[in-house]
């Protein structure tokens, strides 16, 4: 099999691994070094994994930085043959790359991702655009529609924003969230906080908690301040997680979702 597969479609190997090649040129970089650069890279699901990784042809990885690792991790990346600890400068990070042990991807490397396990390589870009948490997955949509339907939110029982003017964030495999113009929300019952998160699909959020005694979780009101450009109609407008409060949309009131959120809102 050629080192760098060109034919486009998802493969499986016998150990339950999928993976497609991609066309676009990725780069990795730890602080100022330059890991990986390659334009044959391949995306992989684990079986264990909602989201994609990249793994990389040898040659187009900086194999001189790195080591075998001196303690790899059990149970992780689906039986990976081999772990490799990463040596810049005098900084040594432990088991941050990896081979998968599918004859498919054998001479193929992948690395962790600094914001989605925090640590590993902390830049990574698909052509001049630079990426966050993890590789974009491309059988993913997300879709943000301008609407005239009529939103509210309450939360235990306080109406907390009514809107006819919504902004809906269809995303693949999540519930549609409903972002709120801010003149809409009232912002006077929640608190800004300093938790953010980072999306590859729509950028760094800022979040808000309520003021209120209702035993709520926290941080379940966000906002993208400046969006990645696909969703910039979602600008500065307000959602809220809809497996935590309740939604009413055109007089129906929307079942509360059991999501990858759901065990997180719970804690």
């Amino acid at each position: 099999m050629s080192a760098f597969p060109t034919a486009r479609g998802v493969r499986t190997t016998p150990e339950g691994l999928l993976w497609e090649p991609s066309e676009r040129w990725v780069r990795g970089r730890k602080g100022d070094v330059t890991v990986v650069d390659s334009r044959h890279p391949v995306l992989v699901w684990e079986p264990d994994l909602p989201v994609p990784q990249y793994a990389f042809p040898r040659a187009e990885v900086r194999e001189d930085l790195l080591r075998p690792a001196k303690n790899p991790p059990t149970g992780r990346h689906a039986g990976s043959r081999v772990f490799y600890d990463l040596a810049i400068g005098d900084e040594l990070l432990a088991s941050v790359a990896w081979t998968f042990p599918a004859d498919d991807l054998a001479g193929h490397i992948a690395f962790e991702w600094f914001w989605h396990r925090g640590k590993g390589l902390d830049h990574w870009y698909e052509e001049e655009e630079e990426i966050f948490v993890h590789p974009r997955d491309p059988h993913k949509r997300v879709d943000a529609l301008p609407s005239s339907r009529h939103v509210r939110v309450e939360i235990d029982g306080t109406v907390v924003a009514d809107t006819h003017r919504p902004v809906l964030l269809f995303e693949t495999g999540l519930p549609v969230r409903y972002y709120i113009p801010r003149e809409d929300v009232r912002l006077d019952l929640l608190v800004a906080t300093d938790h953010s998160s980072q999306c590859p699909y729509k950028g760094t959020a800022a979040y808000w908690s309520w003021r209120g005694e209702a035993d709520v979780p926290p941080n379940l009101v966000w906002t993208y301040p400046d969006p990645l450009p696909a969703v910039a109609a979602v600008e500065g407008l307000v959602a809220f997680y809809n497996e935590a409060v309740d939604i009413t949309v055109d007089g129906e009131r929307v079942e509360r979702p059991v999501t990858p959120f759901t065990k997180m809102l719970s804690i």
